[in-house]
């Protein structure tokens, strides 16, 4: 990058700039219904394929359906980032569209699109700012918070931040269980409820149907190693887009949205073909600055801002250290392991 860019790079960093950039980024907002809906057929089709495909291979091999889960599984991930476009209004034109797209793939993902649409406002509304946390993100303590805490407080929460429980039972019991009442919306009304309530009824209906056709035991085999490896892929995806270590929390008085939105996001440089499956959901600094962009919109604001492309980026292998980030440190400003909290309390 020349030194123009870097430049550039930084000030985009400060409010101001950011700000700034949010309101140039408009300009990629307008979705194309057409390209909408090629992307929904060349995702939903081979998703369709590929379950058929897993149901004749249970004759020869369940390792090889166990195989052809990973890739079945990816597309339902696609499915689920179309369904995050929908709600927030940017994959179709219309609301209504993006609505009614939006409650029917998540009877797919198993997600109640209403409740989650205004979750996961809340927390686009709120991302970064230390008084405002909980709704939407991974728990995230900060070093004097956790010190506090008893030590069965800090063993608790040791197992929540355990990576075999963030990503292996934590998925499992979001998508399986806690999406099937409206947690932490249970004040707000009947619109939670009927949401929640009315995926599930379809979800029972759909699954009635799969096991009228296929057999219980076939959808049993076939489509909770499906679910399951998707939510995992999900859940994986959400944590690295705000749990590096350079990412940005602040408290309220100090807390900015838009120097939040950039710079606590990451940009998840991944191949390609993994950019194709998690439908550019990796540039995520720049959703989160301007959330009305369509995702097959997202590579054309890289290439027009290149140096975009060095603001929170991460490679796959850089990704992984983010495993052991676990608290935010105020003084330091950046996530640290307990480790790293125990040598400096």
């Amino acid at each position: 990058m020349t030194s123009q860019g870097n430049a550039a790079c930084g000030d985009a960093r400060q409010p101001a700039a950011a700000r700034k950039l949010g309101r140039e980024l408009a300009v990629y907002s307008q979705p194309d219904s057409l390209r909408a809906v090629f992307e929904i057929a060349i995702t939903i089709l081979p998703l369709i394929c590929l379950w058929i495909t897993m149901w004749l291979s249970l004759e020869y091999s369940y390792w090889f359906t166990l195989l052809l889960a990973i890739p079945t599984a990816g597309l339902l991930a696609r499915m689920f980032m179309i369904q995050h476009d929908c709600g927030h209004g940017s994959f179709f034109e219309s609301r209504t569209a993006n609505d009614w797209t939006g409650r029917i793939i998540g009877v797919l993902t198993l997600t109640p699109y209403s409740f989650w649409k205004r979750t996961h406002a809340m927390h686009h509304a709120q991302s970064g700012n230390l008084d405002r946390r909980g709704i939407g993100d991974v728990e995230t303590l900060t070093v004097a918070e956790y010190q506090e805490k008893s030590n069965w407080g800090q063993m608790k929460y040791r197992l929540y931040r355990h990576p075999l429980v963030l990503f292996g039972l934590g998925p499992a019991y979001l998508f399986l269980l806690q999406h099937r009442i409206p947690v932490g919306l249970m004040r707000r009304g009947w619109r939670p409820w009927i949401s929640a309530m009315g995926t599930n009824l379809a979800i029972a209906i759909s699954i009635l149907a799969l096991s009228w056709i296929a057999g219980p035991k076939t959808v049993l085999l076939i489509h909770l190693p499906v679910v399951l490896l998707a939510a995992m892929f999900g859940v994986w995806l959400f944590f690295v887009q705000h749990q590096f270590e350079e990412t940005s929390w602040d408290k309220e008085q100090d807390w900015n949205w838009h120097e939040a939105a950039l710079n606590g996001s990451s940009f998840y440089d991944l191949p390609a073909v993994l950019r194709w499956f998690t439908a550019n959901i990796g540039m995520h600094h720049v959703h989160h600055l301007c959330g009305r962009i369509p995702f097959y919109r997202l590579p054309n604001v890289l290439r027009d801002y290149p140096e975009l492309r060095n603001v929170s980026r991460l490679t796959f292998l850089d990704s992984l250290g983010c495993i052991r980030l676990t608290l935010w440190d105020e003084e330091k400003r950046r996530l640290v392991s307990f480790l790293e909290a125990r040598a400096t309390s």
